[in-house]
């Protein structure tokens, strides 16, 4: 809002418009200086002037009510007259509809997430596709696209012919009744370690796929049973995570539709032949050839996931596409967003890449061939079961105890990796991510909590109006300017693709409010003065809660 109302003062002296002069906006080092600053170093081309000139000559021009304007060499200094100003900000932010915005137009999204393999379970590696991308569909949604999502289940390929051998060698029909994806993990291992001994493994996998692809009745139905029991675990996982799927669609749904793709690209010319696979040449985007038929005669993933593109844009009526997928992937995606292009498709360049670092587990990168799997189960459970203990200190006369914990101990693995640059390589640690103190998502809980008693104790109520004499000091003062950019913050996460922005822009919050408490004496007398510093307390609590909804985390009001 802050730096709105100074792009809109500003644009009618300057050849920008709004969106590029907020832009350029700055915050200046500290208070003293003024709430918003301007650069000038980029206008001085455009105005054939020297930006110590141009800023001198804007705080000489610029007269807008509510503003004061100052030169300080070739920074425009902005400060806004708090009294004037509190009261129509804390009313703002107070709508029930602040934050929202139209940014996206109803332009239609689909974002491809989570996408775990059947017959594996979910691991720690899991969490950040799953996570990243809910948050991503959430924070979409506010800034008005109309947002799908699609957990694209790896449900097909050699894989499972391996798995099929292992399960006719090795297989207990006691431990798939009891816990069938750990004896299927088990048994995919058991593969990856007898196949060093015994290489004729991998050619009777390949015949086993091959059976399957033909529908084999036996193979078939295993595999149904692997992909439901598979389901059954994934969807108890994604309730606890509180992670919901419009679409459930495995790369075995594009089997009937890949041939098409190779017929088309064959029809246009694309196709040519490489060391006996069929591949299309991208030397022109300097990449290797993108492997569309291997010497085999089988598909490759290129081929499925330029299926998976056409049919998302043409049936789904996808404008844009989004890909929540590891940072590996990055050379595969370019390609087969250059194959859709030299196919014709324009659309190809709203398909989009959303990259993220790896995950470890005390510094060690997880592998499920070898059987290094930290479950997401046992991870969590460790995590509730820690908060629970720290709780019971904390609390004892908490009434849902479970419930806090439950919230808790989740929302501390979930914020402990949103917090991050999605690119950065995180390595999970359980004692930092359940700090209470500490950028953290208990952390944030907590003072939203704090918050919530601090009103109940209060008997807080909203009234119309209040006075802004009561919030200009510059704890209360610089609160309120950070809530009021919340809607910034949703509309450069989605630009972005980096839920980070809100992670920790609601840091930034937390951190501000728990300074005003703590220089500010809230429940204080003076009616009058307590309602005004209650509804600046509201409004802040208001914003974090919804930050941390779309993050994925719950908000206990007692902790």
């Amino acid at each position: 809002m802050i730096f709105s109302q100074t792009a809109q003062a500003l644009a009618a002296h300057i050849p920008l418009s709004v969106d590029e002069i907020k832009g350029l906006l700055e915050v200046p080092p500290n208070l003293e200086m003024g709430d918003v600053a301007l650069p000038c170093f980029q206008l001085a081309k455009q105005m054939k002037k020297s930006p110590t000139v141009i800023a001198e000559e804007l705080a000489k021009t610029i007269t807008t009510q509510g503003m004061t304007c100052s030169a300080a060499g070739p920074y425009l200094n902005v400060t806004f007259d708090r009294k004037a100003v509190v009261e129509q900000w804390l009313s703002a932010v107070l709508e029930p509809t602040f934050g929202r915005s139209n940014v996206g137009k109803g332009k239609r999204v689909i974002i491809d997430m989570s996408g775990p393999n059947i017959a594996k379970p979910l691991g720690i590696g899991h969490l950040r596709s799953t996570m990243i991308g809910n948050a991503l569909y959430n924070i979409y949604k506010v800034v008005g696209y109309n947002v799908v999502n699609v957990n694209h289940l790896g449900d097909w390929g050699t894989q499972y012919g391996k798995l099929l051998v292992a399960y006719f060698k090795w297989a207990s029909h006691d431990a798939i009744k009891e816990s069938p994806i750990q004896e299927y993990l088990r048994l995919y291992v058991q593969f990856h370690e007898e196949v060093e001994a015994h290489p004729e493994l991998e050619t009777q996998a390949r015949e086993w796929f091959h059976k399957l692809e033909q529908k084999d009745p036996e193979a078939y139905r295993l595999w149904e049973e692997f992909v439901k029991e598979s389901l059954n675990e994934f969807n108890r996982m994604y309730e606890r995570l509180d992670v919901k799927f419009d679409y459930v669609m495995g790369e075995s749904f594009y089997n009937d539709k890949m041939q098409a793709v190779i017929d088309e690209l064959q029809e246009k010319g694309l196709l040519v032949e490489s060391d006996g696979a069929l591949v299309v040449r991208l030397d022109e985007e300097g990449l290797p050839p993108c492997i569309i038929v291997k010497s085999d005669g089988a598909s490759i993933y290129a081929t499925r996931d330029l299926a998976t593109a056409i049919y998302r844009h043409e049936t789904m009526q996808g404008e844009k596409l989004l890909y929540v997928v590891g940072g590996d992937q990055i050379l595969h995606f370019r390609q087969v967003f250059h194959v859709l292009k030299k196919m014709g498709y324009d659309w190809a360049d709203e398909c989009v890449h959303v990259p993220f670092g790896l995950m470890k587990f005390e510094g060690k990168k997880m592998s499920t061939r070898k059987g290094r799997i930290v479950m997401l189960d046992d991870v969590l459970d460790e995590a509730v079961q820690q908060a629970h203990s720290i709780i019971a200190e904390k609390s004892n006369n908490l009434n849902d105890q479970a419930g806090a914990s439950e919230a808790i101990g989740i929302g501390a693995i979930v914020f402990g990796d949103l917090k991050n640059n999605r690119m950065n390589e995180i390595n999970f640690s359980m004692e930092e991510a359940l700090s209470f103190d500490g950028e953290t998502g208990p952390y944030m809980q907590y003072t939203y909590a704090r918050a919530q008693s601090i009103l109940e104790k209060g008997s807080f109520e909203h009234v119309a109006s209040i006075k802004g004499d009561h919030l200009t000091a510059a704890s209360a003062w610089q609160l309120l300017k950070h809530v009021t950019e919340y809607p910034n913050a949703l509309i450069q996460s989605a630009k972005l693709n980096e839920p980070s922005i809100v992670a920790r822009y609601a840091i930034e919050l937390a951190q501000l409010f728990n300074r005003f408490y703590h220089q500010e004496r809230l429940l204080v007398d003076d009616a009058e003065e307590k309602q005004a510093k209650l509804t600046l307390v509201e409004a802040a609590s208001r914003t974090m809660a919804k930050c941390l909804h779309l993050l994925g985390l719950k908000t206990p009001r007692r902790i």
